[in-house]
C-alpha cells in the first residue's frame, strides 16, 4: 500500500468537506428531538449506541482490527463507558425539555472541560492563555444562555439546559480519562466499542427503570432521525474525520468544530421555528469563539499531530495513535 502523502495546510476541498461535517454533527440535536417524539430517550440512546456498535464492528472485522485482545484495559474501558453512558442519558433526556438550538450551545462547552481536565490530569499539556481567554468566553455564553432561559414561560428549559451541561462535562471527563490513561494508546475502534458497548447494554435497562414509554410511533421521521444518528453521524463522519486525520494537521481540523453549534442553532430555528433570540446569538458567538480559541494551536512541524480528542483511529491501518482524533456524538 503506497504511503498517505500527508500536507500541512487543508485545502478547498478538505475545509468544504470539514464545513458539511460540522453541519451534519449541527443537526443532530434536531435529529434528537424528533426520534424523541417516537422513542423514549434512554432507549433511544441505547438503540443509537447498538446500531453504531454492530457498525463498528463490521468496519473493525473487514479493516482487521483486533477488538478483543487482552490489554490490561478492561476497567478503564468500562469507566469510559459509563461516563459515555451517563452522558447520552443526560443528552437525550434533557432534550426532551429545552430546545434544539438550546443544547446545542450547552453540549459543546465540552471543549472546554477538555482543555481544563487536561491541564490538570494530562502531562505536558499545560492550558495556554489564549485557552483560557476560550474558557471565560464560554463561560460568558452559558451565563447568556441561562440568563435567556430565566425570561422563558416555564422552568423546563432550564431543566433540559442543566441536563445537557452535565452531559457536556461527562463527554469531557470522558475524554479526559482517555487522554491520561492506557485507553489513549488502543485504537480508535475499541475505545469505541468500550463506549458504545456499555450504553447499549445499560440505557434500555434504565429506560424500563424509569418507566419510559418506549417505542410509541415509528414513523419515518423517528426512523430516518435514528438512522441520521446512528449510521451518518456515528459512523460515516466517523470514518470521514479519521481519512482526513490521517492526512492534515489534526489541529487546524479541531479549529473547524466551532461552526457546529453554529450550524444547531440555526438549525433549531429554520427546521423546528425555535424561537432564538438576541441574548442566544450572543451566546452562541462566545461558544463558538471560545472553541475557536480553545483549539488553536501553536505552530507545529510537519510531523507533529496535536491530540484532541477521543474517537480515534486504527494505528495499524492509519498510522495514527489513539492520541490523534475527535469524538463527535
Amino acid at each position: 500500500m503506497a504511503p498517505i502523502e500527508r500536507k500541512t495546510e487543508l485545502t478547498s476541498g478538505a475545509m468544504a468537506l470539514l464545513t458539511l461535517m460540522c453541519l451534519i454533527w449541527g443537526l443532530q440535536q434536531v435529529a434528537i428531538k424528533l426520534a424523541n417524539e417516537g422513542i423514549s430517550p434512554a432507549l433511544q440512546g441505547g438503540i443509537r449506541s447498538a446500531i453504531s456498535l454492530a457498525l463498528v464492528w463490521a468496519w473493525s472485522w473487514w479493516r482487521g482490527v483486533r477488538l478483543f485482545e487482552r490489554d490490561g484495559s478492561l476497567w478503564l474501558g468500562l469507566a469510559a463507558g459509563g461516563l459515555f453512558a451517563g452522558e447520552f442519558l443526560l443528552l437525550y433526556s434533557g432534550m426532551t425539555f429545552t430546545t434544539a438550538s438550546r443544547g446545542v450551545i450547552f453540549l459543546y462547552t465540552s471543549p472546554f472541560v477538555v482543555a481544563l481536565g487536561a491541564h490538570l490530569f494530562v502531562p505536558g499539556e499545560r492550558m495556554r492563555p489564549v485557552q483560557a481567554i476560550g474558557l471565560l468566553c464560554a463561560f460568558g455564553g452559558v451565563v447568556a444562555a441561562f440568563a435567556d432561559g430565566l425570561s422563558l414561560p416555564t422552568s423546563r428549559e432550564l431543566a433540559g439546559d442543566a441536563m445537557v451541561l452535565v452531559a457536556a462535562v461527562l463527554w469531557g471527563a470522558t475524554t479526559v480519562l482517555i487522554k491520561a490513561s492506557r485507553l489513549a494508546r488502543l485504537s480508535a475502534n475499541k475505545v469505541l466499542s468500550y463506549q458504545l458497548g456499555v450504553s447499549s447494554l445499560t440505557l434500555p435497562p434504565i429506560s424500563l427503570a424509569l418507566g419510559e414509554s418506549g417505542v410509541t410511533a415509528l414513523t419515518g421521521t423517528v426512523v430516518g432521525s435514528m438512522l441520521y444518528q446512528s449510521v451518518v453521524v456515528a459512523f460515516l463522519t466517523y470514518l470521514a474525520w479519521f481519512w482526513m486525520i490521517g492526512r492534515y494537521p489534526a489541529g487546524k481540523l479541531a479549529a473547524f468544530s466551532f461552526l457546529t453549534p453554529l450550524f444547531g442553532v440555526l438549525a433549531g430555528g429554520l427546521l423546528l421555528d425555535e424561537r432564538i433570540s438576541a441574548t442566544m446569538v450572543a451566546a452562541m458567538a462566545l461558544v463558538c469563539f471560545g472553541i475557536y480559541l480553545v483549539n488553536r494551536r501553536p505552530a507545529v512541524s510537519r510531523a507533529d499531530l496535536p491530540e484532541v480528542g477521543p474517537n480515534r483511529p486504527s494505528p495499524a491501518h492509519t498510522g495514527l495513535s489513539a492520541e490523534s482524533s475527535i469524538d463527535k456524538r
